[in-house]
């Protein structure tokens, strides 16, 4: 079955940096565009980032861009976010998503349980 992993959460300073990983497991992780989606605390969940299947092309959201980074390593069947000058209003449930076809585009299937970022001085 699809199993989604996520790591590499933790305490982080304004202005710091955090690297989160997602291992997978269950599924030709290749053939499928992989997301990133956050929920804060009291708020809705929202998605981050996505990457292509192949890693050809990457989507951020408006608050992220410029700041963080999807990456993927097929040959390992892990995808990374880089998150550098990190905000308080970063701090969140950081998700790992497995999405429906090779586009994020068509939306997410699976998550994973989660890692917690938080973002405080």
């Amino acid at each position: 079955q699809v199993q989604l992993v996520e790591s590499g959460g933790g305490l982080a300073q304004p202005g710091g940096s955090l690297r989160l990983s997602c291992a997978a497991s269950g599924f030709t992780f290749s053939s499928y565009a992989m997301s990133w989606a956050r929920q804060a605390p009291g708020k809705g969940l929202e998605w981050v980032s996505g990457i292509y299947s192949d890693g050809s092309d990457t989507y951020y959201a408006d608050s992220v861009k410029g700041r963080f980074t999807i990456s993927r390593d097929n040959a390992k069947n892990t995808l990374y976010l880089q998150m550098n000058s990190l905000k308080p209003e970063d701090t969140a449930l950081y998700y790992c998503a497995k999405d429906i076809k090779w586009s994020p585009d068509y939306g997410m299937d699976y998550w994973g349980k989660g890692t917690l970022v938080t973002v405080s001085s």
